[in-house]
C-alpha cells in the first residue's frame, strides 16, 4: 500500500468513526506505583454523573463481568482504576484529582476511597496531555485529592516539557527501575472519615477482635493476624482461598465501618482491612490487606501510611508487634518536629513510609512522604455505545 492510499484509509477510519454507533473518548493508560489505571480529562468525559458512572463502567467492562472482557480493566482490583484530571479550582493547586474504583465482578463504581498508586501518575498525565506545562529538569506538582480534600506535591523529573520514564528508582511490586516521583503529602489526617481514630479511641474491639481503626489518607482496620489463627505469612491465593477468614473480615468489616461513620460500607471499597504480624525481614510491621475483600499482592500507597500510623502509636492494638524505628529530630524547621521511618513489609516485599509528628503535641502527624514511580503505557481512544453517550 502506498502512503497515500494509507492516507487516504485513514481518512475514511476517522470518517467511519464519526458516523459509527460508538463514541470515542481520549484516554492515557499509566501506571502509577505499583497500580495500573485510565485517565481521562474531565472535559473528555460527561458532565452528567450518572451519564459518567454509566460511561466509565463500560470503559472498564464493569457491568457484573469478573473478567472485565468487554472493557479496559483487567479483572483485578489493582488495575480496575481510573483517574479523572482537571485544572485545579483550589487556592495553591495546579490539579485536581478524582479517583474511581471499578469493582471488579460488580455493576458499581466507588469514589469514596483515594488512591496513591495512580496519585503518583497524575502529573505525567498533566504534561502529557497539555494540560500543565514546565521548564527545568524537575517538575513540582501541586494536587488537590477530590475524594479526601487533602493535598499532595509531586516532584519528578522532566526533559523537554515531558516526564522523563527511566531511571533508577525501584519500588516492590513492579517490575524493573524508573524514574523517582516524590510525594509529599500534607495533613492526610480523616481524609474520609473526619479524624485520625474516627471511632474516638485508638484500640477497639469487634466480636471479640482487636482493632485500631485509622484514617491517615485510607480507613484502614489494623488487625491481629494471629487472633484470626493465621500466622500473617500466608500467600494472597491462599487467604483468598480462606473462605472462613473472610467471612470473619467481612463482618468485622461492616462493624468497624459503622463505628468508623462511613455508615454501611458493604457496598464501599472502605475500610481496607491490614492483618498485621511481626515483621521477618528486618522491617517495622509484617502486613496482609485486603481491598476491601481480596488479598492485595502488595499495599496501597495511603493504606500503607495508615497502617504505618497504627503501628507507632504506643496505644494501638499492633504496637507490640512492631519493631520500632528511630525518631530522629529534624532540625531545620522552625517548629520541631519528628521523622519517623516505617518499613513496612508485605507479599511483594516492602514499602518505606515516612512520616513527620508534631514534636509539641498528643501524636498529631503533620504529613507523610514516599517514593514510587510511574509510567505511561498507552494513549489514543476507547470507545462506548453511542446508545450510552453520544459525545459532547
Amino acid at each position: 500500500m502506498s502512503a497515500s492510499d494509507a492516507g487516504d484509509a485513514h481518512d475514511r477510519r476517522k470518517d467511519e468513526r464519526i458516523v459509527s454507533n460508538q463514541t470515542a473518548i481520549p484516554y492515557m493508560q499509566m501506571r502509577g506505583g505499583s497500580s495500573k489505571g485510565v485517565y481521562f480529562l474531565a472535559t473528555d468525559l460527561p458532565a452528567d454523573p450518572i451519564t459518567r458512572d454509566n460511561v466509565l463502567k463500560w470503559v472498564m467492562g464493569a457491568y457484573g463481568d469478573p473478567r472485565q472482557i468487554d472493557g479496559l480493566g483487567g479483572a483485578d482490583p489493582l488495575t480496575s482504576k481510573i483517574a479523572i484530571i482537571e485544572a485545579s479550582s483550589h487556592d495553591g493547586c495546579d490539579i485536581d484529582y478524582s479517583f474511581v474504583q471499578a469493582l471488579v465482578g460488580e455493576d458499581r463504581l466507588d469514589d469514596t476511597p483515594n488512591c496513591g498508586n495512580l496519585l503518583s501518575a497524575v502529573g505525567a498525565f498533566a504534561l502529557e496531555s497539555g494540560l500543565l506545562s514546565r521548564n527545568g529538569s524537575d517538575a513540582d506538582i501541586d494536587v488537590f485529592m477530590t475524594n479526601s480534600g487533602k493535598r499532595c506535591r509531586l516532584r519528578f523529573p522532566i526533559k523537554n516539557g515531558l516526564p522523563v520514564y527511566d531511571g533508577a528508582a525501584r519500588i516492590d511490586g513492579v517490575f524493573g527501575t524508573s524514574a523517582p516521583v516524590v510525594c509529599h503529602y500534607a495533613d492526610l489526617a480523616g481524609s474520609a472519615c473526619g479524624s485520625l481514630w474516627p471511632t474516638g479511641a485508638v484500640r477497639d474491639e469487634f466480636l471479640g477482635y482487636s482493632a485500631s481503626c485509622v484514617d491517615n489518607g485510607m480507613p484502614v482496620v489494623a488487625l491481629r493476624a494471629e487472633e484470626f489463627g493465621i500466622s500473617g505469612l500466608e500467600t494472597p491465593d491462599a487467604l483468598n482461598a480462606n473462605d472462613d477468614l473472610k467471612q470473619k473480615l467481612e463482618a468485622v468489616r461492616l462493624l468497624a465501618g459503622e463505628a468508623m461513620g462511613l455508615g454501611d460500607v458493604a457496598g464501599k471499597a472502605v475500610p481496607k482491612m491490614c492483618l498485621i504480624s511481626a515483621p521477618i525481614n528486618g522491617g517495622t510491621i509484617h502486613t496482609r490487606t485486603f481491598i476491601p475483600k481480596t488479598c492485595h499482592k502488595a499495599i496501597g500507597v495511603l493504606g500503607a501510611v495508615s497502617a504505618a500510623t497504627a503501628a507507632i502509636h504506643p496505644d494501638s492494638a499492633v504496637y507490640d508487634l512492631a519493631i520500632m524505628p528511630q525518631i530522629q529530630i529534624e532540625p531545620q524547621t522552625d517548629t520541631q518536629e519528628t521523622l519517623t521511618d516505617v518499613t513496612i513489609e508485605h507479599p511483594s516485599g516492602v514499602f518505606d513510609v515516612t512520616l513527620r509528628l508534631s514534636a509539641g503535641h498528643d501524636f498529631e502527624i503533620m504529613g507523610a512522604g514516599l517514593l514510587r514511580t510511574a509510567r505511561l503505557l498507552a494513549r489514543g481512544e476507547v470507545f462506548v455505545p453511542m446508545s450510552v453517550w453520544k459525545g459532547a
